[in-house]
């Protein structure tokens, strides 16, 4: 005998209902699953956060060069490496030359310097001595009776010491660091323009945009990154330039070498060509030249400086077209929370934000006129 069966058959609407709770429940699970997933490997991929960012910069700087090797070989892997020791070499050997030269110009300042100090009695006599002239002079119009420069010279020196005790023991903790990131930063380089093309389609195969956006969006983030490095190099050749002049007027030896070495410093955040012209004007103070001390101060404090921030500001604004407020706000609070990637991390951000902007902005007016146009044709079907 059959049994009668107890539940009727699902009618396709309610199994079609039934499938589409499933699958808001499957998509739940992956977002979140996805979601943790991602959180842990952005933990994972933390340290290298930097060295990456780096990669990508460089990447998209180089990709130029790239394309043609790749057109030239037409071999992946090999045109990937090539580029890649390209750009190694196009940094990392003038770097080391760069050193060399520094080094050896240090020493021989230094030794100069010692020299002087020595005939003088040593270091604290010799800068001393050399202060009482400045001091003699500005005492005409400024009572400095209480001024003590000798305890003011001892109390200057030991808080130099020990900074550069600090300074040494961080540099050589973070000595093997740096090649560390170095060699992820370039090993990254190589499969970033091996896999570029493929992963540029899969970032815009991600992105619920058209077409006409995505390659707006991508273009702008190129062409922010770009601008950004010519910057930086355009304000670190002007600082360069300004640095070199000072110094072969005020008669300091090598002035082309510490103008190329300002050139070098100048991305670095908070203190830049200062890590050139004040070293120089202490050997000017301690040579017996507080006149050109003082104007090569006022010079690198004015001149040089006002020459970053302009220059940039100008730069930047204007070919990424952002207002100059704005780009400058993004300059400084990216360096202040990124370090020195913040330079062109800051005003990408911005850069994208804008365009992010701009995209939902004629996206909305788009849908309004959408909506205004099927109101107009629902208004004109019932009417008699």
């Amino acid at each position: 005998m059959n049994v009668p069966n107890s539940q009727p058959p699902a009618t396709p609407a309610a199994a079609l209902r039934n499938d589409a709770a499933r699958r808001r429940i499957t998509i739940v699970f992956l977002t979140v699953a996805a979601a943790a997933t991602l959180c842990v490997c952005y933990l994972i991929a933390k340290p290298f956060v930097e060295p990456i960012l780096f990669a990508a910069v460089l990447a998209i700087v180089f990709f130029p060069l790239h394309d043609r090797i790749w057109h030239l070989l037409r071999r992946p892997n090999l045109a990937a490496l090539v580029s890649t020791l390209a750009v190694v070499l196009m940094v990392v050997i003038p770097l080391l030359a760069l050193a060399r030269v520094v080094a050896g110009e240090v020493s021989a300042a230094y030794a100069s310097v010692s020299e002087k100090s020595a005939a003088g009695g040593g270091w604290e006599a010799y800068i001393t001595e050399e202060l009482q002239k400045p001091i003699a002079a500005l005492n005409r119009y400024v009572d400095l009776s209480s001024f003590d420069p000798v305890a003011e010279i001892r109390s200057g020196l030991e808080e130099l010491s020990s900074w550069m005790v600090r300074s040494a023991g961080h540099v050589v903790r973070n000595v093997g660091t740096f090649f560390f990131d170095a060699g992820v930063c370039f090993f990254t380089l190589f499969f970033l323009f091996r896999e570029g093309r493929r992963i540029r389609l899969a970032a815009a195969a991600a992105l619920p945009l058209d077409l006409p956006r995505v390659e707006e969006l991508f273009s702008r983030i190129s062409e922010t990154i770009i601008v950004n490095v010519y910057g930086v190099l355009a304000v670190a050749a002007v600082q360069g330039f300004l640095v070199g002049a000072a110094l072969w007027a005020l008669g300091i030896r090598s002035p082309i070498l510490w103008g190329v070495i300002t050139a070098v410093c100048s991305p670095i955040p908070f203190v830049g060509t200062a890590l050139v012209w004040v070293p120089a004007a202490f050997i000017l103070l301690a040579g017996g030249h507080w006149v050109k001390c003082l104007i090569l101060l006022v010079w690198g404090g004015g001149f040089v400086t006002l020459a970053d921030h302009a220059l940039r500001l100008y730069i930047v604004g204007g070919r990424v077209k952002m207002n100059t407020l704005l780009v400058f706000f993004a300059l400084v609070g990216g360096i202040k929370e990124f370090g020195i990637l913040g330079i062109i991390l800051g005003p990408l951000v911005f850069s994208i934000a804008s365009a992010l902007l701009g995209m939902l902005r004629q996206e909305t007016r788009t849908w309004q006129l959408q909506l205004a146009s099927g109101e107009t044709t629902r208004g004109e079907g019932s009417g008699p």
